[in-house]
C-alpha cells in the first residue's frame, strides 16, 4: 500500500509539472517538465533520505561514538526483527528524532543532541521504538517522498509566481487562470499530502513504540517533555515545513485554526492513549504514573 501511494505522489508530481511546463512553454514546456520530473522522481527514490540527513547536517555514528544508542537501537531491532539502520546525530538542542529510509534493508535513525540531553535511557527507547515502527511498517518511505514532493510543489508554485508572466501568459486569459489556480492551490496540496500521510499513521507508531520498548508511559512522558521543550523554546532549527511531518513531535507552532493543517495528531491525545494502553496492560513502572 505504502508503494502504492508513493506512485501516486510521484505521479501527482509529474502532472503539476508538466501543466506549469505548458502555461509557460506549451508543448516544450511539457516535454521540458516530463524530463525534469523523470530526473527528479529517480533522485527522489535513491538520495531522498540522505537530502533530508543533510539539510540538518547529521552526523553519522557508531558503537564507539554513541553507545548508549547503538545500545538502544540493537535491543529494538532484535525486539522488532529488523536490519540495524545507520544512526545519526543532529547538532541541534531542540528535542526531536525521525527515521528515513526506502526500505528497511537502507534505513536511518537521527534524533537531535537535545533529545540525548534531555530523556532518560527508557524514554530515549521509547522515541526510538517510535522510529523504528515507522521503519518496520514502511512508512519512511513515503514520509521522506513526500517532503521531496512537498518541497517540489512549493518550488513550482514559486516559480510560477516568479517566471509566469511571459508571453504566453500575458496573451492568454486561460494562462493567467492556470498560473494563478498553481499558485493558491499547490501550496494548499502540499499541506493536504503532509498531513494525509502523518496524522494517522503517528497513532500507529507511538502503539509500536509502546510495545517495542515494553513501556508506554516512558514514550508518553518523552512526548510530554518535547512538546513542552517546544513550548518554551520554539525549534526554530529544525522548523522547515516540507519536513515537519517526518519529526516525532512537530518541530511547527499551531493553534486554533493553525492546529488543522498540523501534521501531527494533538500530543495531548497521543498521551492519553499511550497511558490508556498503559493502564490495560498493567504495565505501570516506577517513575512513570499518569
Amino acid at each position: 500500500m505504502n508503494y502504492f501511494k508513493t506512485f501516486l505522489l510521484l505521479v501527482l508530481l509529474a502532472g503539476l509539472l508538466m501543466v506549469v511546463g505548458y502555461f509557460l512553454g506549451g508543448q516544450t514546456g511539457v516535454l521540458i517538465a516530463l524530463a525534469f520530473s523523470v530526473l527528479f522522481n529517480f533522485g527522489t527514490w535513491f538520495f531522498s533520505d540522505k537530502i533530508v540527513l543533510a539539510m540538518y547536517h547529521a552526523k553519522e555514528v557508531d558503537q564507539s561514538s554513541a553507545p548508549n544508542l547503538h545500545r538502544i537501537i540493537s535491543e529494538l531491532v532484535d525486539e522488532a526483527h529488523l536490519p540495524m539502520p545507520k544512526m545519526y546525530i543532529i547538532p541541534s538542542q531542540s528535542p526531536n528524532a525521525f527515521a528515513t529510509g526506502r526500505d528497511p534493508a537502507h534505513s536511518s535513525v537521527a534524533v537531535t543532541e537535545g533529545a540525548l540531553n534531555l530523556l532518560s535511557y527508557e524514554e530515549l527507547k521509547g522515541v526510538m521504538g517510535h522510529e523504528m515502527t515507522h521503519v518496520k511498517n514502511r512508512d519512511t518511505l513515503i514520509m521522506v517522498i513526500a517532503a521531496s514532493v512537498t518541497s517540489a510543489i512549493m518550488m513550482v508554485s514559486r516559480f510560477a509566481l516568479w517566471f509566469g508572466g511571459g508571453r504566453s501568459s500575458r496573451n492568454n486569459p486561460l494562462g493567467l487562470i492556470g498560473l494563478l489556480l498553481v499558485v493558491i492551490l499547490a501550496p494548499i496540496t502540499a499541506m493536504l499530502i503532509q498531513m494525509a500521510i502523518s496524522r494517522t499513521r503517528e497513532y500507529g507508531a507511538d502503539r509500536g513504540g509502546a510495545e517495542f520498548s515494553h513501556n508506554p508511559l516512558a514514550l508518553a512522558s518523552a512526548l510530554e517533555k518535547i512538546s513542552g521543550m517546544s513550548l518554551m523554546r520554539p525549534q526554530s532549527d529544525l522548523a522547515e515545513p516540507t519536513t515537519a511531518h517526518l519529526w516525532i513531535a512537530s518541530p511547527l507552532s499551531g493553534a486554533g485554526i493553525a492546529n488543522l493543517f498540523s501534521t501531527h495528531p494533538p500530543v495531548q491525545e497521543r498521551i492519553k492513549r499511550l497511558r490508556e494502553m498503559a493502564e490495560f496492560e498493567g504495565a505501570l513502572p516506577n517513575g512513570y504514573l499518569p
